[in-house]
């Protein structure tokens, strides 16, 4: 079952021991992971499963890590917080499986792929609440937007044939290209195109997010509208309401955390 789903950002600044020094620049973001961390505890979930754009990256297909016991740091950022995480292996082969009969390309990855910083931001927040829980990890892919949202469509199917509690979230930021020392340079559509994605989130205009114009979206530098479509696919056979908990972009990149409210 289907019982809670939401859109989280992963700057590895949200880690305590990294971003200690620009925790009061992105309090609003800390504190809706925070809420979002007591909603997973309170609705006792038992899989979380996660897309990232972070991960194993293939051109033609969605990738699920099948190792048994998901683990990864952020060493890369001189830190050495670390994570690991029981894998919920059969609700994985389970998405596969659906995916291969629906031709949606899906592949196992193993041989010890660590967890992505886009898994484990998230996951930081998230886990610590419910520390018994399993997690599937998923990259999305290059495919188009459609296949996407198709391949959310396959998860709910696969979610709702389980008597498990989960918990389905889009790792991903907006764009990062909103201040002059962001990260990808400056760009005018960087905000443009994080406004006009929150708002057609909150009006539920899923048409519109799948054919957005493929400029806007390139010239924004996000990372995050792949996993999103994911969700909203996910979702599209439920009555939901989106709510924004926190929007902020003080370094140049858009942090945005929501959730569904499944109705």
């Amino acid at each position: 079952m289907l019982k809670f789903a939401s859109i989280c950002p992963h700057p590895p600044l949200l880690i305590p021991s990294i971003g200690k020094n620009y925790f009061a620049q992105i309090k609003s973001t800390v504190r809706a992971m925070n809420e979002l961390g007591n909603q997973i505890k309170e609705k006792e979930i038992d899989t979380i499963i996660i897309t990232s754009p972070h991960g194993p990256v293939q051109m033609d297909a969605m990738s699920i890590n099948s190792t048994k016991c998901l683990q990864g740091d952020f060493s890369q950022f001189g830190d050495n917080t670390s994570m690991k995480i029981e894998n919920d292996i059969d609700l994985g082969a389970s998405i596969k499986r659906v995916a291969d009969s629906k031709d949606i390309p899906t592949e196992l990855v193993g041989n010890g792929i660590s967890l992505d910083h886009g898994a484990m931001v998230p996951l930081f927040f998230l886990k610590k609440h419910v520390p018994k829980v399993k997690v599937v990890s998923i990259t999305f892919s290059y495919l188009d937007y459609k296949k996407h949202f198709e391949f959310g469509e396959v998860i709910y199917e696969v979610i709702e044939s389980t008597e498990k509690k989960v918990a389905l979230v889009a790792s991903g930021d907006l764009s990062h290209r909103l201040t002059p020392d962001a990260p990808a340079g400056y760009s005018p559509e960087g905000k443009k195109f994080d406004e006009l994605l929150i708002e057609l989130l909150e009006k539920n205009k899923v048409d519109e997010i799948l054919n957005l114009d493929s400029s806007l979206v390139e010239e924004a530098g996000e990372c995050g509208l792949r996993s999103i479509i994911i969700l909203l696919g996910a979702l599209s056979n439920s009555e939901y309401k989106f709510e924004k908990l926190s929007y902020e972009g003080p370094f140049g990149v858009g942090y945005l955390v929501g959730k569904f409210k499944i109705i």
